[in-house]
């Protein structure tokens, strides 16, 4: 089995850490090919990086799955592209944010997210509501740190992470706690340990969907909102 895991921001210390995360949970004959989106913004924090990273992100999946890929995953809990990725692939592809959110629901009646900037809270919060997950979702919380921080003080932000988890079980009612950054999945372990609070990171719940649903054969639908894009040419101009 082939997954692609992208990360579609430029900054490949990033790619790193999302590959070796997910690679202590795939199956042994599960063959991860990790990639960075060359370009893009160096941390997708908002719409405008989302929209600067798509293309690239699409050129990326379409190579992969030229080579082989079964599944993909984005590895960026702002879902970008998710829609159009599903458009151009044949296998399944996988937010992180939608993935993780699936888990939560299915091991906690409540359930809060904690993310980096206060800027990607109301982003967050949209998403939620369109998976479905708005009651479950007590909260969307942030430690106020820019995305590449968590690379530059990785101290201070798992401070700041078992902080607020421990704030959401305190405040919130949260059973589980949902990161809302993949830039957070090699500290997911440390941090239920030290909160003894179910922690959840999306970019596993990711990988391990995209395990089963190769697994079980299936592929993105191309019947009608995930139909391939239609081939285009730009119309002749008239001569005067």
């Amino acid at each position: 089995m082939r997954i692609l895991l992208v990360n579609p921001n430029s900054t490949m210390s990033m790619t790193e850490t999302i590959r070796a995360s997910a690679q202590r949970v795939v199956l042994a004959q599960t063959v991860l090919v990790a990639r960075t989106v060359a370009g893009s913004p160096a941390s997708i924090e908002g719409h405008a990086d989302e929209a600067r990273a798509v293309p690239g992100l699409l050129d990326t999946i379409r190579d992969a799955e030229a080579e082989g890929a079964q599944a993909t995953v984005i590895a960026c809990f702002d879902d970008p592209g998710l829609g159009a990725a599903r458009e151009v692939a044949r296998g399944p592809v996988l937010g992180i944010c939608q993935a993780g959110v699936q888990v939560a629901t299915t091991i906690a009646a409540r359930f809060s997210i904690v993310t980096t900037l206060p800027r990607s809270v109301p982003i967050i919060e949209d998403l939620v509501d369109a998976y479905g997950a708005t009651r479950q979702c007590r909260r969307v919380r942030s430690v106020n740190l820019p995305v590449l921080a968590l690379e530059e003080d990785p101290s201070e932000a798992f401070a700041r992470l078992r902080n607020e988890i421990r704030r959401s079980a305190e405040e919130d009612g949260a059973e589980a706690v949902l990161l809302g950054c993949a830039g957070m999945a090699e500290m997911c372990l440390a941090l239920q340990a030290e909160t003894g609070i179910p922690v959840i990171d999306g970019v596993t719940a990711a990988v391990k969907l995209a395990e089963a649903m190769v697994g079980g054969g299936f592929a993105t639908a191309k019947a009608g909102s995930y139909a391939f894009p239609r081939q285009k040419t730009a119309p002749a101009h008239c001569s005067a």
